[in-house]
């Protein structure tokens, strides 16, 4: 079963930059939506909040990439590929409910944005743990 998680190494650095590329199109298309479509719509708070979630969304994505490449090179670090789920994980959970709750007002998902940013520490350890097997 952690092996259809994991995958080979090829499939996941490529399955990793597919992601990050939506991720990113996601992203740039969704900041040019917030600064024209909704700069007049939205409060101040909740466009603060959608860009809160563009910007670590696109974070995400850039370092999602690196990841891919680092897997590429270093196919039996399994900690990169942690890292890159953390960091979907993350982006869906942190940025997916800082969405909702700018654009369509739903509070319940106020408490899954920490759930997010959670992911988004784990995979940052889980990243520095496979700098640690790099050196």
């Amino acid at each position: 079963m952690l092996l259809v998680f994991l995958g080979t190494a090829g499939f996941m650095a490529g399955l990793f930059v597919a992601i990050a590329s939506m991720l990113g199109v996601i992203s740039v298309a969704g900041g040019a939506f917030g600064a024209h479509a909704l700069k007049g719509t939205l409060t101040d708070s909740a466009l603060s909040s959608f860009e809160t979630g563009i910007r670590y969304q696109m974070y995400h994505a850039i370092a999602l990439l690196i990841i891919a490449l680092l897997i590429s090179q270093n196919p039996d670090i399994k900690e990169l590929v942690a890292a890159g789920w953390c960091f979907v994980a993350g982006v869906v959970l942190f940025s997916g409910s800082l969405y909702g709750l700018s654009l369509f007002g739903i509070k319940a998902l106020g408490p899954i944005t920490p759930l997010g940013g959670l992911a988004f520490i784990i995979g940052w350890i889980s990243l520095a743990i496979a700098g640690g097997k790099l050196a």
